[in-house]
């Protein structure tokens, strides 16, 4: 398959896609869009609710499988955008559009890559691709819910925007509800067990406390409080404070000793993981897509963001055009000439390996 041709069509599928509302759990559109290219090029896929997937055309059983996945829907555009976030915008060799750069930019690319790879024989890996839903929102119909219907998969690219650098691991997610109970009582009167006053201390205990264990690639478990709520009457002290921490987890933890820890010391009445299953993802350094990548030109580094990743047990490495630092932001977008370079670099890399 000839690559120029390959990249025009992606890069014209992605302007589709961010033309296309595909919110968590509403992705059924773009899904079409995206059965559509596998019409287009002939290549037979099976689609799962809002999951769009297929296998090369020489898959054998008895070969290591690659899987290459992106996702397709996106988060709700934010009251900053200054331009309409559903309108595929070129403007000095940027695309803007909701979704542009995360990650439907990574999501192209790979469809590409794929495509490129579908009819050549005798490679190394099988390969399988997943055009996922519900990334965004980690729903229960996403990645997740493919695992038990795809192939075993030995290996995973994840794409997620990188600037094509290879993120070897990334941290896990923990997010806890946590209750600081105290003493009801009306205002006006004395209270030496105010639930509020009480949160003070509490909160400074989550701010300086550090778990010991430190990552090369992932450096520190990061412990963020992020909301607070209490009481419904100016002239009642409440009965407690409910607080939500977000924990972001290194590989040197399993979200399950994060949750015991917590639960041991945290100077709280109660304090409960809402999940344990975003855990903590990684590649060894030894691993041949590492090293090919490496050979290439690409650097290494541990991500602190949250892929879908977290749902595999397999090695896997998150890899993809785009910068993060543009996700979720107003007039979001990607330049053009990183699809070009993206999909350029997925096929050095695979050819590598493959």
């Amino acid at each position: 398959m000839e690559l120029k041709k390959l990249t025009i069509e992606a890069i014209s599928l992605l302007k589709k896609l961010i033309e296309t509302p595909s919110f968590s759990a509403e992705e059924d559109q773009t899904a079409l869009l995206i059965e559509n290219w596998f019409k287009q090029f002939e290549i037979p896929y099976q689609r799962s609710r809002n999951n769009i997937w297929a296998m090369n055309n020489y898959f054998d059983d008895s070969k290591p499988t690659l899987l290459l996945n992106s996702h397709h829907d996106t988060v709700k555009p934010n009251s900053a955008f200054t331009k309409n976030p559903f309108k595929a915008i070129v403007e000095n060799g940027k695309l803007f559009g909701l979704g542009s750069n995360d990650a439907g930019g990574c999501l192209v690319s790979l469809i590409a890559t794929f495509t490129y790879f579908y009819h050549q024989r005798n490679l190394k890996y099988n390969l399988v691709i997943v055009a996922s839903a519900e990334e965004e929102s980690s729903g229960e119909n996403g990645l997740n819910s493919m695992l038990s219907i795809i192939p075993k998969i030995d290996v995973a690219i994840i794409g997620e925007p990188t600037l094509m650098n290879l993120a070897v691991a990334e941290k896990g997610l923990v997010v806890f509800d946590a209750v600081v109970e105290g003493t009801p009582s009306h205002a006006a009167h004395p209270n030496s067990d105010n639930a509020i006053y009480k949160t003070i201390e509490v909160l400074q205990w989550f701010k300086d406390f550090k778990f010991e264990k430190n990552s090369t690639t992932l450096g520190e478990v990061k412990m963020t409080v992020t909301q607070i709520n209490a009481g419904k009457q100016h002239n009642v002290v409440p009965a407690h404070v409910d607080l939500v921490i977000d924990v972001r987890v290194n590989d040197a933890y399993s979200n399950q000793e994060i949750a015991s820890i917590l639960q041991e010391k945290a100077p709280c009445s109660k304090i409960v993981p809402r999940s344990l299953r975003l855990n903590s993802s990684s590649i060894s350094a030894d691993h041949e897509l590492v090293k090919a990548g490496i050979a290439i030109g690409r650097k290494t580094y541990g991500s602190p963001t949250l892929s879908d990743q977290s749902v595999l047990s397999c090695q896997s490495l998150k890899l993809g055009p785009g910068d993060s630092t543009r996700s979720h932001s107003a007039d979001e977008f990607i330049y053009i000439a990183e699809i070009e370079e993206g999909i350029a670099i997925y096929i050095a890399l695979l050819e590598k390996v493959l």
